[in-house]
């Protein structure tokens, strides 16, 4: 099945264009807003070919194609007509979508994703450190300065990061952020660590009665002044006239918020953020590595619900606490848990299909992103993942009674054993991750995929797929002769101004420039696309050759304008009615080519498609031959 065939069928399992607001894609999957998810054929779209799992969170169905193949799948069903939208706009749309609770965990992921790379490289550079003290390698006193540089500036302007990020979440402006996050580490001001240490150094007192001192490694309350300060120039902007906006809500902004950061939020959610973290650190030290059983069996669960960012602020308090990371171990033992559990199932599997998507969603789990295994495999079969969330949950207890503690955080599993490399506790890791491993593998493997069960309803499923997508069981192909459906010019396929149809991409067959705004049936079929802009029509004759006929280059950004579609989806047409009619002068006044391409999209199932008209065209005139 090739990708133009596949991208049909998803459309009309998501209950065709009309139930679709817009699709976008980012690097693995393709994100389709949809007016009613009921509407969705779920079954059929998870049983593709190349569909490698598909579910729906923060608004969106995401169908996972992978790396490389969702830019293809998108562009083909563009070509075909969903609208299309940016992954901001997207996001934006997204953002009104599920509870409270869940917007607020997505805008923790907002602010928060952004910085992780670079605690990511902090953690890294401290895992270098300790590896060569490891080593027994005495670093000479200006290169342990270096390194401290390298390990602690991350975290000493935490705040600033923070606030510079939840500026930009939030609409304010970002530079105004960063100053602002910075005045609350200023070097005026006592540092947090050294007056935590209970040394010389103490909280000033401003005013006499409020103690303040700087908000190094702090994270609530940089978020709370980033939250409230951006809300704040945003309606300082409002009511300053334009002419002195640029002087006056920058001052005003950094002013009143400065006062409110350092003596009221500051203050006040630093002592929340230390109930919050004392919390956590209570949870992590139960007792028996209860703490690491109960996140690690939950974690794959909240992956799963879409809200696993609160982690996030979690392990950056940690991190800029202790420089010590516990969830990212026990983080670590579910994902391999789940990887593991894919593994399984693609062992076992005598499905070639199955084979082809478990070990490459498979590797991504261990490189550390889940999804494609739990979506693509796990989750469709069941047992495997529920089983996956015993073993990782063992794993997780594990990870607690070892003491395991990551020096970063954002990367797991193989690149997450930089983590633990110079503090100590690679071989632990490692044992960790192999039990949690062997569990996820073994317990799938015995108990939770049966692989005649896959291999009974895989050809059901691919029937029910046909059914679903095109009404009924596609005849046998027929060798046939195609007429024109435009009356004009021939005009050589791979001479036409669009690589898309030049290439062959879309299939073999030939272009006519039109002398007539008509658009005409080349053979008895059924419509199986009209696009709701008239310009392109697509059709399944009844001897099995699917047709595109494409009226220009680009008329879809005209939007319907000079064009006229005479029939719907779903109508049986003989050759040579009108399919719909176009003004060939209002697309050269768009400053476009009415070139119109008539395509055979599935020349794959043919021996030959071969076109047969040279010069001039008329109606009733044979165009191309398909033979078997």
């Amino acid at each position: 099945m090739n990708n133009q065939e596949i991208a049909k069928k998803v459309i009309d399992a998501l209950g065709g264009r009309e139930n679709v607001n817009s699709v976008a894609h980012c690097a693995t999957r393709l994100r389709v807003m949809v007016k009613d998810e009921g509407k969705i054929n779920k079954e059929v779209i998870e049983n593709l070919e190349k569909v490698q799992g598909a579910f729906f969170n923060s608004g969106q169905y995401q169908i996972i194609f992978g790396t490389g193949t969702v830019n293809k799948m998108y562009d083909e069903v563009v070509a075909l007509g969903l609208p299309t939208s940016s992954k901001d706009d997207m996001k934006a749309e997204a953002a009104k979508q599920g509870n409270w609770f869940q917007r607020a965990i997505r805008t923790f992921g907002d602010v928060f994703v952004p910085i992780i790379p670079v605690i990511v490289a902090t953690g890294l550079f401290m895992g270098v450190r300790g590896l060569l003290t490891a080593l027994g390698m005495t670093l000479p006193a200006d290169v342990t300065t270096y390194t401290q540089i390298l390990t602690d500036t991350a975290f000493i302007i935490l705040p600033g990061l923070v606030v510079w990020s939840t500026f930009r979440v939030f609409g304010g402006n970002p530079a105004v952020g960063i100053v602002l996050g910075m005045m609350l580490v200023s070097g005026s001001l006592p540092n947090a660590w050294a007056v935590a240490s209970g040394g010389e150094v103490t909280a000033m007192n401003f005013f006499g009665f409020i103690p303040v001192v700087g908000l190094q490694g702090s994270v609530l309350p940089a978020f709370i002044i980033g939250v409230v300060g951006a809300k704040f120039e945003k309606a300082v902007r409002k009511v300053v006239p334009d002419v002195i906006d640029l002087l006056v809500t920058p001052f005003v902004t950094l002013l009143i918020m400065s006062i409110l950061g350092l003596f009221v939020i500051g203050p006040v959610f630093h002592v929340v953020e230390n109930y919050i973290l004392i919390g956590t650190k209570a949870i992590l030290g139960l007792p028996f590595g209860l703490g690491g059983f109960l996140i690690g069996g939950v974690h794959q669960l909240i992956v799963v619900s879409g809200v696993h960012h609160i982690f996030n602020l979690l392990e950056v308090q940690l991190l800029a606490a202790d420089h010590a990371n516990p969830f990212n171990a026990i983080i670590t033992a579910a994902m391999t848990a789940q990887g593991a559990a894919t593994v399984a199932v693609g062992v076992k599997t005598k499905n070639p299909k199955l084979k082809t998507l478990a070990f490459p969603a498979a590797l991504s789990a261990f490189l550390g992103i889940t999804e494609p295994a739990i979506f693509g495999v796990n989750l469709r079969f069941r047992k495997p993942f529920f089983l996956s969330l015993i073993a990782g949950a063992i794993g997780g207890g594990l990870a607690s009674i070892l003491g395991l503690a990551g020096t970063g955080n954002g990367i797991t599993i193989i690149p997450g054993t930089m983590l633990y490399v110079g503090n100590g506790q690679l071989a632990q890791y490692l044992l960790m991750v192999a039990v949690s491993f062997a569990l996820g593998f073994a317990l799938t493997y015995m108990f939770g995929y049966e692989d005649e069960e896959e291999v009974a309803t895989e050809a059901a499923t691919e029937r029910l797929v046909q059914e679903e997508t095109t009404g009924n069981i596609p005849a046998t192909l027929q060798n046939e002769t195609l007429v024109t459906p435009i009356v004009g010019d021939v005009v050589a396929l791979a001479d036409v101004n669009d690589p898309v149809f030049s290439s062959g991409a879309m299939g073999q067959g030939i272009a006519v420039k039109p002398s007539q705004g008509v658009v005409y049936a080349p053979a008895d079929a059924e419509v199986s696309i009209a696009f709701p802009t008239g310009h392109a029509f697509g059709l399944k004759t009844t001897d099995g050759a699917e047709v595109l006929i494409h009226v220009g280059i680009d008329t879809v950004s005209m939007n319907g304008e000079g064009f006229e579609a005479k029939v719907a989806q779903g109508d049986k047409v003989k050759a040579g009615d009108v399919l719909g009619t176009f003004d060939s002068n209002k697309i050269a006044a768009a400053g476009l080519d009415d070139t119109t391409m008539v395509i055979v999209t599935n020349t794959a199932d043919y021996a030959s498609v071969a076109p047969v008209a040279t010069g001039s065209v008329a109606k009733g005139d044979a165009v191309i031959e398909v033979k078997i």
